[in-house]
């Protein structure tokens, strides 16, 4: 049988808009830039001792981090600048000062940061991290996107949950898988691990490579993570695009699929943290440390006059928060002068701990209407093509 002309030219017609459908990624709208000389306007500062991961070190206040030019902007860059005290002289038995930062507002699925950084810390007893997690953890989910120790040349890429979440079938650029499991209660909370072959993720040869972008991707399809050496920064990351298109940015170097791991379960909204610790619960063991460092980890390192911690810095020219396109993934958070999806701002206030609230947890199905129509569409559309041969 033959379809009249007309159905020929609605067939016709419809075809290149469901190519194109098909062809086009996910694409997210900025909502968030933490960068210039307002870099440290709605993040927490922790100010106590390092009781999480037993560094041995004191988490600063916003106040002393300033005055002792802990975490600044620098006036000729207008880059922040996060870093260890190494300039004090610290006697035993006592913690050295450093800086860990949560953002005050979170970001729900469906939203991509990316952190473009100049330089990160390391050097023998240094724990930094660029990560985010759910306040009561673990539930809600912890992300990885940053982690060395010691002069370590590869950044670490996990997640940390509930049990139940697992790596499987990835579409990644790393061939190093460490480990699947991702339940905090499997292989002593290792998470499910990927190492990034690339030895300018992390160390002396980020710096050397001018620095480089990570990039997070918390979607309902799965959670991804990029990271771009200087030289291949994607153009739409380079010209600050006020749209992204993560489709565009090639395979990720860690992906984690929702077929093994249902995001909506168990990954909340998450703050983003910025931290240094020293020695403690990773980079100290004797077992980790001799693989890049001589001697005692807090008596070689942490103690005396901070020589040692000339490297350990961040140096960070932006944060960039992205949501799909459509959508409004903030939940604003106490200090917040940003609107959450719900349209509320978070309440004023300054420097806080980190105990902050728990934030509300939502989902959309505004696109599932949009997915019907193109699919009937596109039946429609087989049963004309199939009847003219």
């Amino acid at each position: 049988m033959i379809y009249p002309q007309s159905a020929l030219a609605f067939a016709a017609l419809l075809l290149p808009h469901l190519r194109s459908t098909a062809a086009a990624g996910v694409t997210y709208d900025i909502v968030q830039d933490y960068s210039g000389p307002g870099f440290f306007n709605n993040w927490i500062f922790f100010d106590h001792f390092d009781n999480l991961t037993n560094g041995d070190v004191i988490f600063v206040s916003e106040s002393v981090a300033t005055s002792a030019k802990l975490a600044f902007v620098d006036p000729n860059t207008n880059n922040a600048i996060i870093k260890v005290d190494n300039t004090s002289t610290v006697p035993f038995n006592e913690k050295r000062n450093t800086v860990r930062i949560t953002s005050s507002d979170r970001y729900g699925v469906g939203s991509v940061w990316i952190a473009d950084m100049l330089h990160v810390p390391f050097g023998c007893s240094v724990w930094p991290a660029w990560w985010s997690q759910a306040p009561d953890w673990p539930i809600g989910g912890e992300i990885d996107t940053f982690e060395g120790v010691n002069l370590r040349t590869n950044n670490q890429i996990s997640l940390h949950t509930n049990p139940g979440c697992v790596q499987t079938n990835p579409t990644q650029s790393s061939q190093l898988i460490n480990s699947t499991d991702c339940s905090h209660l499997a292989n002593s909370n290792q998470g499910c691990v990927v190492t990034d072959p690339s030895t300018a993720s992390y160390g002396a040869g980020f710096a050397a490579a001018g620095g480089g972008v990570f990039a997070t991707e918390l979607a309902d399809t799965g959670i991804s993570i990029w990271f771009f050496p200087r030289a291949n920064v994607p153009a739409a990351i380079t010209n600050n695009a006020s749209t992204i298109d993560t489709s565009t940015f090639g395979p990720p170097v860690a992906n984690y699929p929702a077929t093994g791991c249902n995001i909506g379960q168990f990954f909340e909204p998450q703050s983003l943290i910025f931290d240094i610790t020293l020695c403690g619960d990773f980079a100290a063991p004797p077992s980790i440390f001799s693989q890049t460092c001589s001697g005692v980890c807090y008596n070689d390192y942490v103690l005396g006059n901070g020589s040692n911690y000339k490297d350990a810095y961040f140096e960070v020219a932006s944060v960039r928060i992205y949501s799909k396109t459509g959508t409004n993934t903030i939940v604003a958070g106490p200090g917040s002068n940003t609107t959450s999806a719900s349209g509320s701002a978070g309440g004023a206030s300054g420097t806080a701990n980190s105990g902050a609230a728990s934030p509300t947890k939502g989902s959309s199905a505004q696109h599932l209407s949009a997915a019907t129509h193109w699919a009937s569409a596109f039946v429609v559309l087989a049963g004309l093509l199939s009847t003219l041969y």
